[in-house]
C-alpha cells in the first residue's frame, strides 16, 4: 500500500466532540426558555440524530445546495416543535445565536497535538459537510492546525455522496488512491472506499456518551485504525 499523500479529515465526532460542546452551549437557552429540567445531552443528541437522515437522502430530494448552518437551523425548529417549546421569548436572534453552538465545538484532547504531529508530514483538509465559515470558526476556537478546509461547501454535495469525497480530491489534484481519509463513522469511510480513497478509522468512544453509534456500517479492513489522533500518528510514522 503506497503511503497517502494528503490526509482529509471526518470532522463532527472525529475531529471535534459535538456532543459535550453543544450541551453546554444549550444549556443557557434551555433556561431562558424555562426548559432547564431537560438533559442538555439528551437535547443535543436530539439535534443531531436529525442530522443523519437529512444528509443520507439530501441528494434525493432535488432540492438546491444550501450550506449546513442552514439546515442545522432547520432541524433545531423542527426539535423544538417535537417538544413542544415555543422559542418566541428568544426571538429569530437568539434562535440565530444558539445555532452557531455548532462554530464553537472543543476538540477531544488528543486531535491538535496528533494533528500537529500528522501535519509534518502530510497535508491536512477537512472532507466535512459544513461549511467553510462553521469550519473556520471552529478551527479558530479550537486551534485546528488546517492546511485547508474543502467538502461539502466546495464541492456542492453532501456526504455520502461520491462527490463530495471526489471534489475534495480534485481540489487538492491528487488521484483518489492517494488521499486517505480519517473518519470515526465505518459508513463515511466506506463510502470513501468505494471512491478509491485510502481510509484510516479512529474509535471515538464518547461521541454519543458512551452509547453505541448510530452507524451500523459493517467495519472493514480498514488501512490504518487507532483510538486517538496521536495513536494515528504513531501508526503513520509521525
Amino acid at each position: 500500500m503506497p503511503e497517502p499523500k494528503a490526509l482529509i479529515f471526518d470532522v463532527f465526532g472525529t475531529v471535534v466532540d459535538w456532543r459535550a460542546s453543544v450541551a453546554r452551549e444549550s444549556v443557557p437557552w434551555l433556561q431562558k426558555l424555562g426548559r432547564s429540567d431537560l438533559d442538555p445531552h439528551a437535547f443535543a443528541d436530539g439535534w443531531r440524530s436529525r442530522y443523519i437522515k437529512i444528509m443520507t437522502d439530501f441528494h434525493k430530494t432535488g432540492r438546491e445546495f444550501v450550506v449546513l448552518d442552514v439546515l442545522h437551523r432547520e432541524m433545531l425548529d423542527d426539535w423544538l416543535g417535537e417538544l413542544n417549546i415555543d422559542p418566541s421569548s428568544i426571538g429569530e436572534e437568539g434562535l440565530n445565536e444558539w445555532n452557531m453552538a455548532w462554530h464553537r465545538l472543543d476538540p477531544w484532547p488528543d486531535t491538535v497535538e496528533g494533528m500537529h504531529r500528522l501535519r509534518k508530514k502530510f497535508p491536512l483538509a477537512t472532507c466535512s459537510n459544513g461549511n467553510i465559515r462553521l469550519m473556520l470558526d471552529m478551527a479558530r476556537h479550537g486551534g485546528l492546525p488546517w492546511d485547508a478546509i474543502l467538502g461539502a461547501e466546495i464541492s456542492k454535495s453532501y456526504k455520502p455522496s461520491p462527490e463530495t469525497y471526489l471534489g475534495t480530491v480534485r481540489a487538492l489534484m491528487l488521484e483518489p488512491g492517494e488521499v486517505c481519509l480519517v473518519a470515526a463513522h465505518h459508513g463515511d469511510l466506506a463510502a470513501a472506499r468505494k471512491c478509491g480513497l485510502q481510509t484510516a478509522y479512529v474509535y471515538r468512544a464518547m461521541e454519543f456518551g458512551g452509547a453505541p453509534s448510530p452507524d451500523t456500517t459493517t467495519p472493514q479492513d480498514w488501512e490504518y485504525r487507532a483510538t486517538s489522533f496521536t495513536e494515528l500518528a504513531d501508526r503513520m510514522g509521525c
